[in-house]
């Protein structure tokens, strides 16, 4: 029977695309419903870091004084395996920091490794591959001219 297969990769991608929706609205508290106690990650080149805490600090940390952010992901791969699943991850983000004009924009890929934890699952390997970067100037005179940026919303930057 092929539905526990496809329940299981519905369950995984949404917990991916809900990493990146955390991030997003700087709601890093809600990390910890995706990301295994005992997590190991890597993001580029940086030192591992071990523990959703200690991840969720990292992340806290280094985008403390970002202003806006927006992942898109494409899940490309998920491969099952009993309680552990491996997933390939495209990234594509844009990221405003405070005090700076520019915006950055990065090419990735998330190696993933996920386990179900207590029946759900989690991300407990976590490698952010960096392909590709650049900065881009804000065209301020177009997002005038579509009305400005907004309007806000609750619970988002």
């Amino acid at each position: 029977m092929i539905t526990p297969v496809i329940d299981d990769r519905v369950a995984i991608e949404d917990v991916l695309y809900r990493y990146a929706s955390a991030v997003d609205s700087a709601q890093m508290d809600q990390l910890h419903d995706v990301l295994h106690p005992d997590i190991w990650a890597q993001y580029g080149n940086a030192d591992p870091v071990q523990g959703a805490d200690t991840v969720i600090g990292w992340m806290t940390d280094f985008t403390k004084t970002c202003e806006w952010q927006h992942h898109m992901l494409s899940v490309y791969h998920v491969d099952i395996d009993g309680d552990l699943a491996n997933a390939l991850v495209y990234h594509n983000s844009y990221e405003k920091f405070a005090g700076d004009d520019d915006v950055c924009y990065l090419i990735a890929r998330y190696h993933n490794e996920l386990t179900r934890h207590e029946g759900t699952w989690k991300i407990s390997r976590l490698v952010f591959e960096i392909v590709w970067g650049e900065k881009r100037p804000a065209n301020t005179e177009y997002i005038t001219a579509v009305g400005g940026r907004g309007p806000a919303v609750p619970g988002w930057p």
